[in-house]
């Protein structure tokens, strides 16, 4: 019979391990976050609800975001967001527990809002030495909520018209007393509803002091 061939080579190769266990494109360079104010980080949020109803489809659950990408979204904003500086690099494990999910449904939700170019983020790793040995290890992501303008599939509302100048039915504004008492007066009306119009409006002191003198004239000159 042939002799068998050793046994480690039925094992294959002996697996190698990378010097730094880090994901690619992990940088161990500071991340500038931006500032996000509350107010807008908030119309975010309601966008992202909007987003998904407007890609809701008949007969199903949700739309192109989905109830756990939301439930992501908002933790994100309202749990981790530092609205002052922008930081927000919570773990994996923190969002789960803040949105009471599981991590790999984290991870499914982050690739989701990824996807829909709602979420964005860089890998993030830290340099130390350890035992006099150079170390590369994995630190948690740095996320951005990106402007709603760059959401994929999602249709912006339209700009609030400002209100018009008047409709229909309004009543025009009154122009000031003494407009009302030259014209009052010009069409022939009596010295008392002259002064009667000019008293009208005590924050006025030309068209009060005007009154005043209307009303002694008429007092010396009863008619």
């Amino acid at each position: 019979m042939p002799t068998s061939a050793p046994a480690l080579l039925s094992f294959g190769a002996p697996k190698t391990y990378a010097a730094w266990p880090v994901w690619a494109g992990s940088t161990p360079k500071p991340i500038r976050f931006q500032p996000l104010s509350k107010k807008a980080a908030t119309k975010l949020w309601h966008r992202a609800r909007d987003f998904d109803r407007q890609t809701r489809q008949p007969g199903r659950h949700g739309g192109a975001v989905g109830h756990a990408a939301l439930q992501v979204l908002h933790t994100l904003i309202f749990d981790f967001l530092n609205f002052r500086s922008g930081r927000l690099d919570p773990s994996h494990a923190a969002i789960a527990r803040k949105a009471n999910v599981c991590e790999r449904t984290v991870r499914n939700a982050l690739n989701r809002l990824r996807d829909l170019g709602v979420l964005n983020w860089v890998r993030r790793c830290t340099e130390s030495w350890q035992d006099g040995r150079f170390r590369l290890e994995q630190d948690t992501n740095a996320y951005a909520v990106l402007p709603s303008s760059q959401w994929r599939g999602y249709r912006e509302p339209p700009e609030v018209p400002p209100p018009p100048a008047g409709t229909w039915g309004d009543h025009p504004a009154l122009p000031d007393v003494l407009t009302q008492a030259a014209v009052e007066r010009h069409a022939g009306g009596t010295l008392r509803s002259v002064i009667g119009i000019l008293g009208g409006d005590p924050s006025d002191a030309l068209a009060a002091a005007l009154a005043r003198l209307g009303a002694a004239i008429e007092s010396r000159n009863p008619r």
